[in-house]
């Protein structure tokens, strides 16, 4: 039985780090339709800022350094975001329509950024200590869940009840939401555009800068951080439904417990083989995903 319950919270724990990768990407990917290959720096970016704000704390607040990951969460939202908003304002905006484009484009801006980060940071990987609270974990019923996996496992379950209720029920969320499902008709009823896509990827850009500070606690980090999640992140969105974030939940949490099974039973080479093919053929028999976008549209 223990055994059991200790796949199935693994199987939640993988699910919970692919949800953060994949939010952002589900906003600006689901809104735009532009593949952005730099999501996985901006990722990078929010991991670094958890770093400096901790360098921050053991220089000149060592007794306060149980609170420092406080600090960092805001920090690494607002950097990657702003970050994004940037990027979308000078080069994003200029490629809409154009997939290979904006794909070479936004690959080129993430072999910049790991450069930028090798150039200040260096390139071997470093390490952010997590706070001390955060050590150790829980018994129940013979197994232990640790206080990590499990504030990851609230942390983004928050995350993605705040994004819910920004999208339903501010005015700058249901724009965001009126965009996607049909661009033109809300353009014609007097919805700038433009400014809906600089501040929904602003917001995906800082919801891959919270993925990159969570990132933080499950190990050291470098510029090539982002590399090892851009392929999952594309997966759990693609297999959720672009566009609709119960479908990008379903899919990461799905993926998860799927994956954390078959390693149980194969390997870890052998698991990743396997959910590539159970997606593959499942977007064969299901092209919109999980959960499609309904619209009034004809075609």
């Amino acid at each position: 039985m223990s055994v059991v319950i200790t796949q199935v919270f693994n199987g939640f724990s993988l699910g919970s780090i692919l949800l953060f990768v994949a939010i952002g990407l589900a906003v600006t990917f689901g809104l735009m339709g532009v593949i952005n290959m730099a999501h996985g720096e901006l990722i990078m970016v929010g991991a670094y800022m958890t770093y400096v704000v901790q360098q921050i704390f053991a220089k000149y607040a060592p007794q306060s350094m149980g609170y420092y990951f406080f600090i960092a969460i805001p920090v690494a939202f607002f950097v990657s975001a702003l970050l994004g908003w940037g990027l979308e304002k000078i080069l994003i905006r200029h490629l809409y329509h154009r997939p290979l484009d904006s794909l070479l484009a936004t690959w080129g801006v993430s072999l910049i950024l790991q450069q930028i980060a090798r150039t200040i940071f260096g390139a071997p990987n470093v390490a952010v200590l997590p706070p001390e609270w955060l050590d150790g974990g829980v018994r129940i019923a013979g197994v232990v869940f640790p206080y990590k996996r499990l504030f990851i496992l609230v942390f983004v379950i928050l995350s993605i009840f705040a994004l819910y209720i920004y999208l339903t029920k501010t005015p700058a969320g249901r724009r965001i939401r009126a965009v996607t499902l049909n661009r033109d008709m809300a353009s014609c009823l007097g919805i700038s555009t433009r400014k809906v896509d600089a501040y929904a990827f602003a917001i995906g850009s800082g919801f891959a800068g919270l993925a990159g500070c969570a990132l933080t606690l499950l190990g050291p980090i470098g510029p090539t951080i982002g590399t090892y999640y851009i392929v999952d992140a594309f997966m759990v969105v693609i297999l959720g439904g672009v566009g609709k974030l119960i479908g990008t939940v379903l899919g990461a949490f799905g993926i998860g417990l799927v994956s954390t099974l078959m390693e149980y039973s194969t390997s870890a080479t052998m698991a990743k083989v396997m959910m590539f093919a159970l997606i593959i053929a499942f977007l064969q028999w299901k092209p919109s995903g999980l959960v499609s976008v309904k619209t009034r549209s004809l075609d």
